[in-house]
């Protein structure tokens, strides 16, 4: 398979499965298949769709996937949304949270169409919580710095705070009462023909994500 298995692969991605999920998926395959040439792209969920629908990518890499006549959608994987802090938050010392914990306080949310803040948005207005934001970022790594300062708390992947976790310079605590994750998803054309290469990293990701 080693040789039979050659080619490039364009992958469009959102910054925090990126930066944060595919990385050790990435240094498993190539070390399968050296062969084969993988390129990255870091975009916004919407461009990553539009990448894929107009053949610039091979692969998209979503989160929240969304349904699209013109895709197949392959769910890979799951990540926990968790509560990140400043470890001098008023709510640090807590060990868990409901969401009632949260109202009223001060969020950094991540921008408007980004799917991770329609998804929190969401569950916050399920549970009649009001938050106030003060803050929109439209990338993860932003809203780290902020929460870093204690400008704020935020709902975030628990896979993106993973560095600043053992740095202490970030605290999660978990959300109770329901299980609050973020599903992770493949996407391709349906008419696009998957060579050898793209099958095998797409089965890759759904190996290791079981």
């Amino acid at each position: 398979m080693r040789n039979i298995v050659s080619g490039t692969i364009q992958i469009s991605t959102v910054n925090s499965i990126g930066l944060h999920e595919l990385p050790p998926y990435l240094k498993s395959f190539i070390k399968e298949f050296p062969s084969v040439n993988a390129r990255v792209e870091y975009r916004r969920a919407n461009l990553v769709y539009e990448d894929v629908l107009h053949g610039t990518a091979d692969i998209g890499l979503v989160a929240f996937p969304v349904n699209h006549k013109e895709l197949t959608t392959i769910n890979f994987a799951q990540d926990e949304l968790v509560v990140a802090m400043n470890p001098e938050h008023s709510l640090a010392k807590k060990k868990n949270l409901s969401i009632d914990n949260l109202r009223g306080e001060e969020f950094i949310a991540f921008e408007r169409d980004i799917p991770t803040r329609k998804a929190t948005d969401e569950m916050l207005s399920n549970a009649g919580v009001e938050i106030s934001v003060v803050m929109e970022f439209d990338n993860v790594e932003t809203v780290k710095r902020a929460i870093e300062i204690n400008a704020g708390i935020a709902i975030l992947p628990a896979s993106t705070i993973r560095n600043e976790l053992l740095q202490n310079q970030l605290l999660e605590v978990p959300l109770k009462g329901a299980n609050f994750k973020r599903p992770l998803a493949i996407v391709h054309r349906k008419d696009k023909i998957l060579n050898p290469a793209m099958q095998s990293f797409i089965e890759l990701l759904k190996q290791s994500g079981k």
